[in-house]
């Protein structure tokens, strides 16, 4: 993956710059894997924009929304530049997440009211914010300990989210119904999905993302489901990353496609559409006319002797004289 020669390029800088040794650069490659540094950097950027959005702005030098703006463009940025180091395939993938994501972000939250966010609205930086959790997510399911152990992975995904939702349904102050559905579906993910090391990668990131989000109060679940009603909810649900699973799905499904008809459309002839409309037109009539000057020039074949043109002489047989052509005869003309 283009992210990973990235992050290798940066370990070994940092690495040259601290010890300044090949062996020590060598060795920290090794044992390192890029993917999960980009993890890491993922989940403290998340972690740090969290806390500073957690603090009471009468603390802040600056309003609330400069704060917002400050967070939500400096998220963009931070996309923007991982992206910069994927693949076109990824781009598309993670610009399809926060796509759907941020469709359910403004339905759920301000609408529904399904959960609520401090500051009354979506913050600025969520939409992004799915960007980086996407990436996050694949890039763990891309490292080295996940690819080397995938079973194990899964298998210790579905057991404990397995027993958070349980937890959630039998033990939990509020009754979790949503989590247990959403860990039904993380499940299938799971079992069924195409890349279920990206599905284990999601419930790493998005039960951290969740647990702090609602620590922190920059977010909070409503007891039952803004719908029906009944519905039982979490803060978080317990299977949260279930319905982030949802957004994965589509992404990768659908990301593939739409990178095909983009490059066919591209490589397709253009044409060019013709403005005057293709009607017949008359040709003018005929009828006496003068001849152009060409014509009225003596013609070129005039002779200048007094007989008419011979056959080919050297075949024989054929020393008649040709019948004077009438361009060739002899008359009195005037200089024009």
């Amino acid at each position: 993956m283009p992210v990973a020669g990235g992050w290798a390029d940066l370990l070994d800088l940092l690495a040259a710059r601290v010890w300044g040794s090949a062996n020590l650069v060598d060795m920290t490659r090794r044992r390192v894997d890029p993917e999960l540094v980009l993890v890491g950097v993922v989940l403290l950027w998340i972690g740090m924009f969290l806390l500073v959005d957690a603090v009471p702005v009468a603390s802040l030098p600056v309003s609330e929304l400069t704060r917002q703006l400050v967070l939500g463009v400096s998220t963009w940025a931070m996309l923007g530049y991982l992206l910069s180091r994927e693949s076109v395939l990824v781009r598309w993938q993670t610009l399809l997440v926060v796509l759907f994501a941020s469709i359910v972000e403004y339905t759920f939250s301000p609408l529904l009211e399904a959960y609520v966010y401090r500051i009354g609205t979506v913050p600025l930086f969520v939409p992004p914010g799915h960007g980086l959790v996407y990436l996050a997510a694949l890039a763990l399911g891309r490292s080295r300990p996940l690819r080397a152990h995938p079973r194990f992975f899964v298998g210790a995904t579905a057991l404990v989210g397995g027993a958070w939702a349980v937890h959630g349904l039998v033990l939990a102050q509020r009754q979790d119904v949503l989590g247990a559905f959403w860990f039904l579906c993380l499940l299938g993910f799971l079992v069924w999905g195409r890349a279920r090391l990206l599905y284990v990668g999601a419930f790493v990131v998005v039960t951290y993302l969740e647990l702090l989000g609602t620590h922190l109060n920059t977010w909070a679940w409503a007891p039952f489901d803004p719908v029906l009603g009944v519905i039982g909810q979490g803060n978080p649900p317990s299977g949260a990353a279930g319905g982030y699973g949802w957004f994965d799905l589509w992404a990768t499904l659908l990301a593939p496609r739409l990178q095909a008809g983009l490059q066919v459309l591209v490589s397709s002839p253009r044409v060019s559409a013709w403005r005057r409309p293709l009607v017949a037109t008359a040709l003018p009539p005929n009828g006496p006319s003068l001849p152009s000057t060409e014509v009225n020039t003596p013609p070129a074949s005039t002779t200048m002797g007094t007989s008419a043109a011979m056959s080919y002489s050297s075949s024989e047989g054929s020393q008649a004289m040709s019948t004077a052509p009438s361009a060739s005869s002899m008359y009195d003309q005037k200089s024009p």
